[in-house]
């Protein structure tokens, strides 16, 4: 490259499996926008295994085609944005759905340092045919609806548009991974987990150019950006419900343990007893769950939190074991007495709700016991961490000698070079 030659600015990415129907058409949009808005630009076409002849046309409509060998709408995106040379990367899709010809606003954005630029079809607006009416009335704004929630993202309305745009060095950063379609829902999450800025801007939905069904489905898909979206967010998902149950139960076991109780006209005895019970064992293996989700996620890198949070000291072993073994010790102590009052009747009848109100409870701590330690040790395996064999020993041919030739014999401290 000349030193006055202008640098890639925009890279636009269209993943690509059996689009020879529309992808020539998409391409050209592309390449005309970036030529129309002076982008000194590219676009590729990542294909994913083809076999009706789409990267022939792609290329003959200018794009660089290069190979995803990797099966899926993410792995696709990946070897694209791997693959692109521009500093900023819009990716859309080859179906002819996506309005390809209007990219300033997407461009406009980025130029203003946002990280991260969503398309807005509710906004720009959704010709008629584009979008199934259960897609549009119910799944887009529900699933939108609750990223809102999840994740603080009160300025995207359109969580799951094709049509974005983003830095190429900030997202690559957060190492993204999802090979299907959830990898929309993936690139949001960990961008807004990150406080990457993100912005929305509108955009065209048409209907799509191609005498097939789409590649997506409208339930296994949607169940998958569900999973991903309450997966991400264990505070509120998993731990907060499970705390406020834990604390119900627990109110609940403290009323009923020494008798029957009475609200207004109603009765409580040992049968609401066994599920406040039930309440207190189900919130904490609740806010268990989601304290190993959080230690998933600062292990994996995909939180911002550190590894030495206060909060991870609850999972130490060490932490786990004492806590299990008060409640053993407890639920022991209590199942004892039980069988002390037992043995008094020569092991004959008893009072069953009496006795239930001391057995009930202390069956119910020592399973919490078990769950706790049982929970220690699993939290273990989490945030154990395997060297990399590649950081251990370098290869023989890494190695050199002072005048750079390989050689076998590793270099010592003092002739290694940095």
């Amino acid at each position: 490259m000349s030193g006055n030659a202008r640098p890639l600015e925009v890279t636009v990415v269209l993943p690509c499996l059996n689009e020879a129907e529309t992808v020539e058409v998409c391409v050209r949009k592309a390449v005309d926008c970036l030529r129309r808005l002076d982008v000194k630009g590219e676009v590729i076409v990542s294909d994913n295994g083809s076999t009706d002849g789409s990267q022939t046309l792609a290329r003959a409509a200018g794009a660089r085609v290069v190979p995803a060998p990797l099966r899926g709408y993410g792995a696709a995106l990946m070897a694209g944005v791997e693959a692109a040379r521009g500093r900023y990367v819009i990716m859309g899709d080859a179906d002819d759905s996506y309005d390809l010809g209007n990219l300033e606003p997407f461009i406009t954005e980025l130029r203003k340092g946002h990280d991260v630029v969503m398309g807005n079809r509710f906004r720009g607006g959704i010709k008629r045919g584009a979008m199934p009416a259960l897609h549009k009335y119910l799944g887009n704004p529900a699933l939108s609806w609750l990223g809102r929630v999840l994740f603080g993202l009160r300025d995207v309305g359109d969580f799951h548009c094709g049509l974005r745009g983003f830095n190429r060095d900030r997202i690559r950063a957060l190492g993204l991974c999802m090979p299907g379609m959830e990898f929309a829902s993936e690139l949001v999450i960990r961008a807004a987990l990150a406080r990457y800025s993100i912005a929305e801007v509108p955009t065209t939905l048409s209907p799509d150019g191609r005498s097939r069904s789409p590649h997506l489905r409208t339930w296994r898909d949607g169940w998958r950006h569900l999973r991903f979206l309450l997966v991400f967010a264990p505070q509120k998902t998993l731990m907060l419900p499970g705390l406020v149950l834990a604390l119900l139960g627990l109110a609940g076991t403290a009323w009923l343990a020494p008798g029957r109780q009475s609200a207004g006209h109603i009765s409580f005895d040992v049968s609401a007893l066994v599920y406040t019970c039930l309440a207190v064992l189900v919130g904490v293996q609740l806010l268990l769950f989601g304290g190993f989700a959080r230690l998933y996620g600062i292990q994996e890198g995909l939180t911002r939190e550190d590894t030495h949070a206060t909060w991870t000291r609850l999972f130490r072993l060490e932490t786990c074991a004492a806590v299990a073994l008060l409640l053993i010790g407890a639920g022991l102590t209590g199942t004892f007495i039980a069988i002390g009052a037992w043995s008094r009747t020569g092991f004959g009848e008893l009072d069953a709700h009496r006795t239930l109100r001391l057995v009930v409870p202390s069956a119910t701590a020592i399973a919490l016991g078990i769950v706790v330690i049982c929970s220690g040790f699993f939290a273990s395996l989490l945030t154990l961490r395997s060297v990399d064999r590649r950081t251990r020993m370098p290869t023989p041919v890494e190695f050199k000698s002072l005048d750079g030739a390989p050689t076998t014999k590793p270099a010592t401290v003092a002739n290694r070079r940095p």
